[in-house]
Parts: structure tokens; sequence; C-alpha cells
């Protein structure tokens, strides 16, 4: 979007010292409320270096908060825990909604904005940044979804039991024909071929992806292609989906589960692993939709039920939401560990945009203002009732 189009640039923001101080003054009151003081000492309070920062937080909500963060116009030492508490005392409802935040309302209800014709949008943006910047930050199997922490030490021990608790909820056997919709780098398909003897297709809109996970699982029974999933006319003994779902947009969650009902044989089951919101939304976040996942959309429990009805049986719901907030942190110390490695190719505005992005999402998941559900999906029921593993 051109810039210069968009409302309270940084640049084009002059107050006078009247507007400035009442600015100040509101912000203020409004993180007290929360318990950051301004200007404090603690590690999640925010530290502000440009003045201008005040009004940009106020008329643009959660875009300027972010972006402002990423100008270098404030600080925090402890931003998951700063953005824990704002959430926590509701402040950002505090605050009037802000022009972008009207636009990408209306965008959301005038257009769809996860057509056939925008659907690789995202994996050009976020997840072609480069597959060094993702080897760095990830686990050895590169696995970019929530980890299962139950009896997991590290982040690889969380991502293995996570991919393994898939494997063990669709009942997974040898020789079973699996469809992964949103394989990213094939970590699934690489663990579910190895351990479980099963043959995998997995897709993406990713062309970076697509071609580490051939590279990853080569010589195993696993097929990577680069595809959306409205092209898929094909039968599949079970199919799931990790961490794709919040590029399909409300306007194609019916869409999507019809191509799932379509594709998946009649005793097979579906899981599906999706962030999913507390409140039903047209929109995700501003400054996430800008600078990290271009149309997303984080689906409600409502949203989610009314895409399955009338032909699905939802045979278990599992929430581990607060396991996000400690893969996060796993990822941002990897991510820390290896920026000297990485500085090379990224530059300091991105490394503040990435360090937003990673810390203010473990503060939302700790916050439980965003969930992580794992959904158990059947076409007509599990004959004798499908036995809920955690």
């Amino acid at each position: 979007m051109d810039r210069s189009k968009l409302p309270l640039h940084p640049d084009d923001i002059e107050l006078s010292a009247g507007d400035g101080f009442r600015a100040r003054d509101k912000v203020e009151s409004l993180l007290e409320r929360a318990g950051i003081v301004l200007n404090g000492n603690q590690p999640w309070d925010i530290q502000v270096l440009d003045p201008r920062a005040y009004s940009r937080i106020l008329s643009q909500g959660s875009l300027g908060l972010g972006e402002a963060y990423m100008d270098g116009w404030w600080e925090c030492e402890q931003l998951d825990e700063f953005i824990h508490r704002a959430l926590r005392a509701d402040l950002e409802a505090q605050i009037r909604v802000g022009w972008y935040d009207a636009w990408q309302l209306l965008r959301g209800l005038l257009a769809n904005l996860q057509s056939k014709a925008r659907a690789f949008m995202v994996g050009e943006q976020h997840y072609d940044l480069g597959n060094q910047l993702y080897q760095c930050m990830l686990d050895s199997r590169m696995t970019y979804t929530c980890g299962y922490w139950r009896n997991a030490a590290d982040l690889e021990q969380a991502q293995a039991s996570k991919l393994d608790l898939v494997c063990r909820k669709i009942g997974l056997q040898p020789g079973d024909r699996v469809l992964d919709i949103g394989c990213g780098w094939g970590s699934f398909a690489e663990f579910a071929a190895r351990n479980y003897s099963a043959e995998v297709v997995g897709i993406t809109i990713s062309r970076e992806q697509a071609e580490l996970a051939r590279v990853r699982c080569s010589g195993l029974p696993v097929e990577i292609r680069l595809q959306d999933y409205r092209d898929l006319h094909e039968s599949f003994d079970h199919i799931v989906s990790l961490g794709m779902f919040e590029h399909v947009g409300w306007k194609n969650y019916r869409t999507y589960m019809q191509v799932v009902q379509r594709c998946l044989r009649d005793k097979g089951l579906f899981l599906l692993h999706s962030i999913g919101a507390n409140q039903s939304g047209l929109h995700t976040d501003t400054w996430i939709d800008r600078h990290i996942f271009p149309n997303g959309g984080l689906p409600s429990i409502a949203q989610i039920g009314k895409a399955i009805e009338p032909d699905w049986v939802m045979e278990d719901w599992h929430n581990f939401g607060a396991d996000y907030d400690l893969t996060l942190m796993a990822w941002y110390a990897n991510f820390e560990q290896h920026w000297g490695e990485l500085a090379a190719h990224y530059d300091q505005r991105f490394y503040r945009m990435w360090r937003y992005y990673l810390l203010t999402c473990a503060g939302a998941f700790r916050a439980r203002d965003i969930q992580l559900w794992q959904i158990v999906l059947s076409k007509g029921g599990v004959a004798d009732g499908y036995r809920s593993l955690r």
C-alpha cells in the first residue's frame, strides 16, 4: 500500500505543545491501568524516546504502537510482558478505532482477501524471507507451529511431541495416505513417513518451503507440491492442517471444509491445528497484517462451528494455547542467539520488527488473548466413539 495514503505518517505528525502533553498524559494514564509506568524502571515499562509516539499510538492503535517501535521511538526490555499486561488490562479497547483499522474492516467485508489470486502473497512476503532465518530460529525439523510442552524439556522435544500427538490423534497406520495442507518445510511429512511408515502429500504456497521440504523428505514416500488447497481433487485416508487455517480467511472457511470433505475417505479423520480468537472477527491485528502475515485472520469457535455444519462430527477440541508462549520465547532465544550471522542479510529495522513480532505474540498467548486449538473431525462420527488423547 502507498504509505502516502495512510493517515498520520510519522513524518507528517506535527503537534502543538498542548496536544503533545495531552497525548502523553492519556498514554500514561492508560498504562497505569496495566501496572506499566511510563519511563519506569521495571523491565515491562516502556521508555519513550520520541514524543511523537504518544499521538501515533493513540491515533493508530496497534499499527502505530508497532511501527513506532520499529522506528525506534520507544523501547522496552521485556516486550512480551508489556503486551501481556496491556492485554490483560484490555487497554486496546480504550483506544479509538483508527482509519487503518476501519479500512481493514471494510476490506474484510467487501473483498475476499484470501482468494486464489491472492493466495500466494503470504508465501512471498513471509515464508520466502529466506530459509536461513527459519533454520536459525526453529527446531532442527523447522516446525513453524506451536510445540506441545506437557512432558518436554526444550523446543526440540516439544515439537517432536506435537508431531507424534498429531499422528496418534488421527490413528495413523503404516501405508496410510495422508494430506498435509500447509506442509511448511516438511516437518510433519518427514516425521509421519519415518516414524509411522505413512505416505504423505504436502502442499504449500511458498516456493522456498517446497524446495527445502523436497530435500528434507528425499528418499521417503512423500510428495511436496506448490499448490492451493482449492485445487485438490483426490482421496486420502487422513488429512492434517497444522498452522495454515489462519491464512484461509472467514469468507473461505466453508469452502475449505468442503475441500477437505471431498478429499477425505469415509472412515478417515481430519485434524485441524490452528490459532484461534476468543471473538469472531473479519480481519487480524493491523500491525500483523501489514508486516508479518498479510490477509490473515484468526477463526473463532463460532466461525469454525458454522463452517463444519452439517457435514462434520466434532470428535475432539484440545486447547493448549499457553504452550505457544513457551514456543515463541524459544524461537526468540534462537533468533537472538543467531542474529550475528543473520545481520548480514537483514537490517536493523527488520530485527526490531521480528523481535516485536515474536515477543508480542508470546505476550498475547500468555494473556490468553488468543488460543491454539487442535480439532479432530470425522465424517459421520467414529463408530465406537473417539478416544481423546493428550
